[in-house]
């Protein structure tokens, strides 16, 4: 399994914007200058963020995104799942794929899912929050930009 930018992009939007909880409305802009990642496919990833409720926004002058909820209430795995649809290392675990005639007997499937099980064990355990303690305690964060 591989994470997409698209995945790791949408993780980095929401610290940022949990980074900048104020309950002031942030920039696209303004995100993207301090993540280094273009504006235009930050709009396309909050697009989905705000379509799912994860975000708030606000149009205009004065306007941006804010975190819809508390930083402790999103998991990594929210978002990733999220963004890269199942974080399921192969098709056979998906119940709603039904075309593995060995799937009953095949032993692999057993390492399939317990990979499975360690990814949702970390990605689901770790808050956005548990995110920005670790990035206040260990590399101060640059808000000016």
């Amino acid at each position: 399994m591989k994470i997409s930018t698209k995945g790791r992009y949408a993780l980095r939007l929401m610290l940022d914007l949990a980074l900048n909880n104020t309950g002031e409305y942030v920039s696209i802009k303004s995100i993207a200058a301090r993540q280094d990642i273009s504006e235009k496919y930050l709009e396309q990833i909050i697009a989905l963020l705000n379509k799912a409720g994860y975000v708030k926004s606000v149009r205009g002058a004065g306007g941006g995104y804010r975190l819809a909820k508390e930083p402790k209430e999103y998991t990594v795995g929210m978002i990733l799942k999220l963004t890269e649809g199942s974080l399921m290392p192969v098709d056979c675990l998906d119940p709603n794929v039904d075309d593995c005639k060995r799937a009953t007997s095949c032993i692999t499937r057993e390492v399939w899912q317990k990979l499975y099980d360690a990814i949702l064990g970390v990605v689901d355990n770790i808050t956005l929050q548990d995110l920005v303690d670790k990035q206040m305690q260990y590399v101060p964060y640059d808000f000016s930009i």
